[in-house]
């Protein structure tokens, strides 16, 4: 088992973003329905700054990113779009101070991972930095100093919490594979030799010291082995998008101690099963690989599949409910 195998995550949590723009009310809903694994909330209803790419990149030090017409790019200074990304963050974390008062266990963060930062933030000339190796590299420095500073100012707010940083990178399958589109669109960039990409997901994860990285994808394909080998604790991942192709490496993940982030219940509007039956094709993935049913608890986190942003209020505090009861039937009926 892994050295973040000891850790006690909470069996169900939410991936990261919710809609609409009230940061009181969405922190009181996280925390009300995850009592031992609550997240901070990310709202990018509210605009450009609040967005996932927005959030991170104002995150970076001495680095600056400001909106243009094509999406985030890098500048010299720090403009308007920075300091509304860096208010947006400060309101959330207030808000999530707020009602952690007193509160000791697991607490999830998220961040935009380098390579999805990498392939979404563009250099001066339009292109993604991604296209610039040296770009890359000053990226990801910048972004660990950033989540650095971050991390202690959350063990400053909330002293009994025990973190967990997610880094969010739905472009990394993308990223290898080179699919990400040229600024013209009629291209794609090179491929990422795969050593480079994990070294540079590890120096990420070692950047938390005092705690377990969680990497979450909601793409298909994701990379589980290099995931682990690039020290990621635990993998989040869309469960509907599993293939039979998966089996080997997400035997070997759980056998070696990676936790699963499974998101099982949908993350848009449509009618939700009973929660035994969000949790049945996790079960039947267990026996399929051979795991003893006495590990789906301590193995599996239960998740909506992906962020909430794009769902109403109603129904993003029923699929957060649906999380918590679906993995109370997967500790109670393993079997």
């Amino acid at each position: 088992m892994s050295e973040n195998s000891q850790f006690r995550f909470g069996a169900a949590t939410g991936v990261g973003s919710m809609p609409g723009g009230d940061a009181r009310e969405a922190a009181k809903t996280v925390t009300g329905t995850f009592e031992d694994f609550p997240f901070l909330p990310e709202l990018p209803a509210r605009g450009p700054g609040a967005d996932m790419i927005g959030r991170t990149a104002g995150m970076l030090v001495e680095l600056y990113a400001r909106v243009e017409p094509s999406g985030w790019r890098l500048g010299d200074r720090p403009g308007r779009d920075t300091k509304r990304a860096r208010s947006w963050l400060g309101e959330d974390l207030d808000a999530l101070e707020e009602f952690t008062q007193e509160y000791e266990g697991p607490l999830k963060v998220q961040a935009v991972g380098p390579w999805t930062l990498a392939a979404s933030l563009e250099l001066r000339n339009g292109e993604a930095a991604l296209s610039d190796a040296g770009a890359c590299r000053d990226l990801a420095a910048s972004l660990a100093e950033g989540l650095r500073q971050h991390l202690a100012e959350l063990r400053r707010r909330i002293p009994g919490a025990q973190l967990v940083l997610q880094l969010d990178e739905p472009s990394l399958t993308a990223v290898l594979r080179g699919q990400v589109k040229s600024a013209s669109g009629y291209r794609t960039h090179r491929a990422v030799d795969r050593q480079v990409v994990e070294q540079t997901l590890r120096d990420l994860v070692g950047v938390h010291t005092s705690g377990p990285v969680v990497v979450h994808s909601c793409a298909p394909d994701v990379p589980f082995a290099l995931l682990r080998r690039a020290g990621a604790a635990a993998v989040s991942f869309d469960f509907s998008l599993l293939t039979e192709r998966d089996d080997e490496a997400i035997g070997e993940a759980v056998e070696g101690g990676t936790r699963l982030f499974t998101g099982v219940v949908p993350g848009t509007e449509g009618p939700l099963s009973d929660p035994a039956g969000s949790v049945m094709g996790v079960r039947t993935l267990w026996r399929r690989l051979g795991l003893s049913p006495g590990l789906l608890a301590e193995a599996v986190t239960v998740t909506p599949a992906c962020g909430l942003a794009g769902a109403s209020p109603g129904y993003a505090r029923t699929a957060l409910a649906h999380c918590a009861r679906a993995a109370r039937s997967l500790a109670d009926n393993p079997e």
